[in-house]
């Protein structure tokens, strides 16, 4: 007997993605749940174009806390998640819809994901070793985590892989990447303060040039040519810029704000707590 199994598609604004990814689940899927955190595009009218979608909506604090929500609300025991810039291949499909067919023997399966960097696919490097758990039952599996590189948790152990590949398109453009880069970087940093890790310098000067040598070298990044060292140079920089951002909240001296004395002298007026527009002339 199949195993019906219902495909959740986290997203927020994905007017360019959500077709694709929505189209790419048809063949496979007994249940789409859109689940929104507040799309203001035309995300929602492409969904409903589609049809045969269910939306639910809420805010979006992280990853992991936000597909917690989600999951439970699937009809089917069996669940897929699948993020908007992501798509199941048909090599994929044929290969979940034969397990489910079958009958799953294990309760979650790791994906690996063939990662897109403004449309070039990364086939080495640390990109190239990227393998996410998105296909569970969900009455024993969790997002554990507090970023958005939360991943699930199956209770039980009993986790497999899939042979084939989620096609994901992570990043068109630099302004996307360094939006990406900054929320995740800011996120860890705060993760580790609050859990008390303290600002190393080592790991600031070594951490970058090692992810670098790891990524590009010994995991042939340089066979995906410029594509493959602007990647691992972008991953050493993430490195980079977590240690920098730990720093900039345990170290970093804040701002001061404007004072009297200054504002005085900026306007050569006597302080009045006025702004400099407002104090009239002695001609006026």
């Amino acid at each position: 007997m199949k195993h019906p199994l219902t495909a959740i598609v986290p997203c927020k604004n994905e007017r360019l993605h959500i077709r694709d990814c929505i189209e790419s689940l048809l063949p496979i899927a007994d249940e789409i749940l859109v689940a929104d955190s507040g799309s203001t595009d035309e995300t929602l009218d492409i969904v409903a174009q589609i049809g045969g979608c269910r939306v639910i909506q809420r805010e979006y604090i992280h990853s992991g806390n936000f597909k917690n929500w989600a999951i439970p609300q699937a009809s089917h025991q069996w669940v897929l998640i699948l993020d908007a810039d992501e798509r199941v291949t048909n090599e994929l499909a044929d290969e979940i819809r034969a397990l489910l067919e079958r009958g799953p023997k294990k309760d979650g399966y790791w994906v690996y994901r063939l990662n897109h960097f403004m449309g070039y696919p990364v086939r080495h490097g640390d990109w190239g070793a990227d393998c996410v758990l998105r296909m569970f039952r969900k009455d024993v599996s969790r997002y554990v985590g507090d970023t958005d590189h939360a991943e699930v948790v199956v209770s039980t152990g009993r986790v497999g892989g899939l042979k084939n590949r989620l096609m994901h398109y992570t990043t068109w453009s630099y302004d996307q990447t360094f939006t990406k880069i900054t929320r995740y970087s800011t996120w860890q940093a705060k993760q580790w303060n609050d859990s008390g890790k303290q600002f190393g310098i080592w790991r600031m000067l070594c951490g970058p040039p090692l992810r670098f040598f790891r990524s590009y070298v010994l995991r042939l990044g340089f066979l995906d040519g410029l594509v493959g060292f602007q990647v691992c140079f972008l991953t050493a920089m993430y490195v980079f810029l977590k240690q920098a951002r730990l720093w900039e909240l345990q170290r970093a001296i804040p701002q001061p704000g404007p004072t009297r004395s200054w504002a005085g002298a900026a306007t050569n007026q006597p302080s009045t707590g006025s702004h400099p527009s407002q104090i009239k002339s002695p001609a006026a």
